[in-house]
This record gives C-alpha cells, sequence and structure tokens, in this order.
C-alpha cells in the first residue's frame, strides 16, 4: 500500500501495461484494475477477487475520445446523461465493440463504460494508455473498500499494487443506467439517483431486482445484480415499517439473539435503544451520510466479531434507494415489514 501521487501512479499504470492488476481510489469504492483490453490481465482480476465468471466489469475511461473505439452506438438519451453525470459516478450500459473481451463483458453484447472523477483514477488512466476494467478491490460478496486499508484487508499478496488516495467520497458503487432501449433503466442505484435521471434524460425506469434477487437462469446486465453482494460475515436482518414498531422488532430480536448482536440506526433513533450496540448510519435527513459509511460500518462490525445485524430500513427514495440496494443484498434479502 503506497500513498497516491505523481510517480507510485506512474508505478501503477507500469504495471497496468504490463498485465498485472493494482488497485486505485475512485469517488465511489476503491477499483482492482487492468488492461481492459487483456483478456489475461482482465482473468487475474477474476481470479484475485475469487468473482464469478458471468458477473460483468465495468470499462473506466478518462476522456471521451475514448468512447467511440469502445462501443457502437451512444443514443441521445446517453449524451444527455454524459453531459449531466460524466465525470462521476454513473456508468452507461452501451453495445460494445469486438475489441471488448468476452470476459469483461461476461459474454454480453453490451458494456458499461464510466468516466470517474477522481483526479488519481483519471491520471492512472491517461498513464496506463488505456481503458481500464475494474470492479470494486474486495474479495467476492464482501462489503466494498473505502479506504485503502480495506483493499489491504482483503487483497494483500494478490495484487501487484494499491495505491492509497485516502477515504472515497461517495462511498457506494456507481450507478449503472441500461441507456440501450430508449428509457433509461437503472439496474443498480447509487450517487447518481433514478430523479437526477429523469431530470436529465426525460424519464426513467427503476430494474424490479434492485430490491429483489434475480431469479435462477435469469442473466446479470450490471455488476451487483445476480450474487449476494457487500456482506458482512454477520447475519443481517432488515426491518421496515412505522418507527416505533421497528425500534420495538429489533429490541425484541436484539434481547432474544446470544452474544454477538448489534443494531444498525439512524442517529435520530439510537438512544431509543438505550445500553444495546448501536451503529449509526447517519441522520435521517441526509441520507448521503448512510451512503458514505455503510461499507466502513459492516467492516467495523466484522472486525468486532458481530454475528447478528438487525438493521433500520431507510426510505428508498433519493440515494436512499441505493442505500436500500446494498443493504439488501448484504442481507440477502432478508426484510421484514413490522
Amino acid at each position: 500500500m503506497i500513498k497516491a501521487d505523481a510517480q507510485s501512479v506512474a508505478q501503477a499504470a507500469a504495471y497496468i501495461r504490463a498485465g498485472e492488476v493494482v488497485a486505485f481510489p475512485t469517488e465511489t469504492v476503491y477499483g482492482l484494475g487492468a488492461d481492459a483490453l487483456n483478456a489475461q490481465a482482465v482473468h487475474r482480476i477474476f481470479e484475485a477477487k475469487g468473482r464469478p465468471a458471468d458477473n460483468p466489469l465495468i470499462v473506466h475511461i478518462a476522456a471521451l475520445d475514448q468512447l467511440d473505439a469502445l462501443v457502437t452506438d451512444v443514443p441521445e438519451a446517453a449524451w444527455r446523461l454524459i453531459e449531466a453525470f460524466w465525470p462521476g459516478p454513473m456508468t452507461l450500459i452501451l453495445p460494445k465493440r469486438d475489441c471488448i473481451p468476452d470476459v469483461v463483458s461476461a459474454g454480453l453484447s453490451t458494456v458499461g463504460i464510466r468516466f470517474p472523477s477522481h483526479p488519481v483514477a483519471q491520471e492512472l488512466i491517461r498513464r496506463s494508455g488505456c481503458p481500464i476494467a475494474a470492479p470494486s478491490a474486495n474479495r467476492s460478496g464482501r462489503p466494498s473498500p473505502t479506504r485503502a486499508s480495506h483493499v489491504l484487508e482483503d487483497m494483500q499478496g494478490r495484487i501487484a499494487m494499491i495505491l492509497d488516495g485516502g477515504p472515497c467520497e461517495v462511498g457506494l458503487e456507481s450507478s449503472v443506467i441500461d441507456v440501450t432501449g430508449g428509457t433509461p433503466v437503472v439496474l443498480r442505484p447509487g450517487g447518481v439517483t433514478p430523479e437526477m435521471v429523469a431530470r436529465a434524460a426525460g424519464g426513467v425506469r427503476v430494474d424490479e431486482h434492485v430490491m429483489k434477487p434475480l431469479e435462477a437462469g435469469e442473466t446479470a446486465r450490471s455488476p451487483g445484480m445476480k450474487y449476494r453482494h457487500y456482506a458482512p460475515k454477520a447475519e443481517m436482518t432488515i426491518f421496515t415499517g412505522a418507527p416505533d414498531a421497528v425500534s420495538r422488532a429489533i429490541c425484541s430480536r436484539y434481547d432474544a439473539a446470544p452474544r454477538g448482536a448489534a443494531i444498525l440506526s439512524l442517529e435520530e433513533h439510537v438512544a431509543g435503544y438505550g445500553a444495546r450496540r448501536v451503529f449509526s448510519l447517519g441522520s435521517l435527513s441526509h441520507a448521503q451520510e448512510a451512503a458514505s459509511t455503510l461499507f466502513d460500518l459492516l467492516r467495523e462490525m466484522d472486525a468486532l466479531g458481530v454475528e447478528r445485524i438487525y438493521a433500520e430500513a431507510l426510505d428508498p427514495h433519493g440515494i436512499g434507494l441505493a442505500v436500500m440496494n446494498r443493504m439488501g443484498r448484504a442481507a440477502g434479502f432478508h426484510i421484514i415489514e413490522v
């Protein structure tokens, strides 16, 4: 793990050009990057993560003029979103060119493209001289890394280098928007919310699998759709309903549980849990705080040996939908309405 500066970014770019895998900061979470056009290098990402081969990757660029070489068409709706949100935490699903190896797209005819805003990510892509394929830099299924120390926990000895660029600003993976079929479809919510997409593109639809798992045999069109993701070691249950009813249900479960339970609560409700072990997601009025702290908290609970997590649901609007998507998948969609 080395602080990101001009010298270390140049070294990381040399590793990328040599077909190696490096971890680097973005505004969303830390990425695990390799040359997107080098199938052998991309296979090393899957090996390092223990990632299933049918889970597609996102290709990162550092200039709009890289786009034409990677995709065959950019619809008008896509251009409106690009003008509004790139560089930034948004991935667009577009029809891919043959230069994109099947290992990147999981055999699909489309590929996710993102132009990150983080200066270290941009400089790494520029110095590497190629687009960079990168999922989150964690072992598959684990909470995504928002600090270089999280990457070190999961990836030490597995990759060539970890660039430390400090904590990630957004704290959740990018929004993934399918723009191949007319109205933009949110496949994975993130920092660019459905409401923001609708304002920029004139309409939006949220895929039903944002808050439920794919059925057996269904194809994942985006990262984060098919498998249990973002998961702590603990068994996690989410409670939704009126705040008082949720609090009573959580207290009942917590008090009946063996040792090792914890509560994930909004800041306004923490005092109501008394002396029980409570972790605050942040304020009810500031869902971005929950977005930026969720993965940190899940990793902290892992480090403390928490075995059961009882979590309050958030309002699934704005970035709250992205937080609920990550919490739902972390819990295996074990959500109880009270």
